[in-house]
């Protein structure tokens, strides 16, 4: 059965950006500014770029989610191939038979294949398999071999991932709108590569400015931070932290769901404003633009603030936050480098981080106190970046008028 010859593209670290910069640096589609292949960057500011959003809410039997959005979540795959002229060859069937023959082919053809797979039914992320919890990305397939039983994947890790055939099928067919869908790539068209980056930028620019597509003023842009803050501090608030997220467990939930969202949730931290710098300065080129880069000074310094609103949330002096902390981003560094092989000792971490959990419900470190300092101290990290996003959305109006 096919895999691809001299497939090493595993620089991707988001699924949707991050899979198609994958797939373009694989069929040899070079950027036409750098004569590089098209980087991840690049993709994300087209796909609509930063954000923040900020969003909670609790199901019956789960702890309560505090959610952070730090890129655009308004159909950003779809925008960026469509704005880049991208021709989508997309093939999709009830029949999981069918679904295989269609990758094969694919991968006959010599072209990788990008399939919808449930995280949680991917072994090689060692999450602990929920009915109730699902969700679909897409990933890469560059290898399919039935005698083996193997299926070679890129998904975000710095290594070759690995799965079985019927563990890729369960993934594929979890849910029925991407059941055993696939796709194929044209290469961009390079002229239109200008308006695109153009579009993406305007795109950044009204979701931390105006009136979102879908959802409440407060949940998005500029106005999501002094929501946020405000719930910290303000224990009357309708969803106040005092409320939703009080002292327990349901407190480390809250912090651990936003650290998470920051630095985990395929990212490598700093709310991806460094990947929006980098972005920023590209098209500063390509626009003929120079200012574009004070606006990527910006984001720079927001990147180091988002930096220092993670410590903030669980922080050094509180002891179950730190370790919290350190197995969160130990967690990360080990699927990044190891993939497959650290699934025994992933899942060692979140037994511990599930320990720590029960350990601070029976007996939390902090008092009535220290519990409100902590949320003000959030609420002024919070406030600090917005200052600063200020100013680079700012200057990005200026640049681009």
């Amino acid at each position: 059965m096919p895999i691809l010859k001299n497939y090493t593209q595993f620089n991707g670290r988001h699924w949707e950006t991050g899979t198609v910069r994958n797939y373009f640096d694989y069929i040899g589609v070079k950027a036409p500014h750098t004569a590089r292949p098209y980087s991840e960057a690049l993709l994300m500011g087209i796909s609509g770029g930063v954000a923040m959003g900020y969003f909670s809410f609790a199901y019956e039997g789960y702890d309560p989610h505090a959610r952070i959005l730090t890129r655009s979540t308004f159909a950003p795959f779809d925008t960026m191939l469509s704005r880049l002229g991208v021709v989508q060859n997309v093939q999709q069937t009830n029949k999981p038979e069918k679904g295989v023959a269609n990758l094969v082919a694919a991968l006959e053809e010599g072209l990788p294949a990008i399939v919808w797979a449930d995280m949680w039914s991917l072994p090689y992320n060692a999450l602990s398999y929920d009915d109730g919890m699902w969700a679909m990305f897409p990933i890469l397939v560059y290898g399919y071999d039935e005698t083996a039983d193997q299926v070679c994947i890129a998904d975000r890790a710095h290594v070759p991932l690995t799965i079985t055939t019927a563990e890729l099928a369960a993934a594929r067919g979890r849910v029925k709108k991407d059941k055993s869908r696939l796709m194929t790539l044209e290469p961009p068209l390079p002229e239109k590569l200008p308006s695109a980056v153009q579009l993406g930028i305007w795109d950044c620019l009204k979701l931390f400015t105006e009136k979102p597509p879908k959802g409440s003023r407060n949940n998005f842009g500029l106005q999501a931070y002094r929501w946020w803050a405000e719930l910290l501090t303000k224990s009357t608030a309708r969803l106040s932290w005092e409320k939703e997220f009080p002292a327990g467990r349901k407190m480390l939930s809250g912090l651990t769901n936003a650290f998470g969202d920051i630095n985990i949730f395929g990212k490598q931290g700093h709310a991806e404003r460094d990947v929006y710098a980098d972005f920023l300065e590209e098209a500063a080129v390509l626009l003929h633009k120079p200012a574009l880069t004070e606006a990527a000074a910006h984001f720079r310094r927001s990147a180091t603030a988002w930096d220092a609103l993670s410590l903030a949330l669980l922080p050094d002096e509180v002891a179950p936050f730190k370790e919290t902390r350190e197995l969160m981003l130990r967690r990360r560094e080990l699927f990044n480098t190891q993939g497959n092989g650290a699934v025994e000792e992933m899942k060692g971490i979140d037994g511990r981080l599930e320990v720590i959990m029960d350990e601070v419900a029976r007996d939390f470190p902090l008092d009535a106190r220290g519990v409100t300092a902590v949320r003000q101290n959030i609420a002024d990290h919070m406030m600090h970046i917005h200052d600063i996003e200020s100013e680079a959305i700012a200057a990005l109006k200026v640049a681009m008028q």
